[in-house]
C-alpha cells in the first residue's frame, strides 16, 4: 500500500469520484435537453404530418367534387346538346311544312287563276260567238240590246 502507483490510483478514484457529481448532473442536463429537443422536433414532425394528412383531404375533396361538377357540367352539356338538336330538327320540320303549304297555297292559286283564265275566256267566246249569231239571225239593234242585257246578267248567272 506504500507504493506509489496505489496512490495514483486512489487519487485517480478520489478525482473521478469528486468529478463524477457534476459531470454526472451535466451530462444528464446535457442529455435531458437533447431528449426535449427530440421530443419537441418529433412533436412538431407530428403536427406537421397531421397538417399535412388535413390538407392532402382537402385536395382530395375538392378533386372529387371537381370531378362530379365536370361531371354534371358534360351531362348538362349533352343534354343542351340534344335539345338543341331536337329543336333544330323540329325548326327544319317545321320550316318544309310551311314551305310545303306555301307551295300547295301557290299551286292552288296557280290552278284557281288558270280555271278562271279558262273560263273568262270561254265567256268571252261565247259572247263573242252569241254576238255573231245573233247579228246573223237578228238586225244589229236587236242583237245589241240582247248582248247588253247578257252581260249586265252575266255576274249574277256566274254566281
Amino acid at each position: 500500500m506504500n507504493t506509489p502507483e496505489f496512490w495514483v490510483a486512489v487519487g485517480f478514484l478520489i478525482l473521478l469520484a469528486v468529478l463524477f457529481k457534476p459531470a454526472k448532473k451535466m451530462i444528464i442536463a446535457s442529455l435531458d435537453s437533447r431528449a426535449e429537443k427530440i421530443r419537441s422536433s418529433l412533436d412538431e414532425a407530428e403536427k406537421l404530418r397531421e397538417e399535412a394528412q388535413h390538407v392532402l383531404a382537402d385536395y382530395q375533396r375538392k378533386q372529387r367534387e371537381a370531378a362530379k361538377e365536370i361531371e354534371g357540367l358534360v351531362a348538362n352539356a349533352r343534354s343542351q346538346a340534344e335539345t338543341m338538336r331536337c329543336e333544330a330538327e323540329n325548326s327544319v320540320k317545321n320550316a318544309l311544312a310551311r314551305r310545303e303549304q306555301v307551295a300547295l297555297e301557290k299551286i292552288s292559286q296557280k290552278e284557281a287563276d288558270a280555271v278562271a283564265e279558262v273560263r273568262n275566256l270561254a265567256v268571252d267566246m261565247a259572247i263573242k260567238a252569241s254576238g255573231e249569231l245573233l247579228e246573223r239571225r237578228l238586225g244589229q239593234r236587236q242583237s245589241q240590246e240582247l248582248i247588253e242585257t247578257a252581260i249586265r246578267e252575266l255576274p249574277r248567272n256566274l254566281q
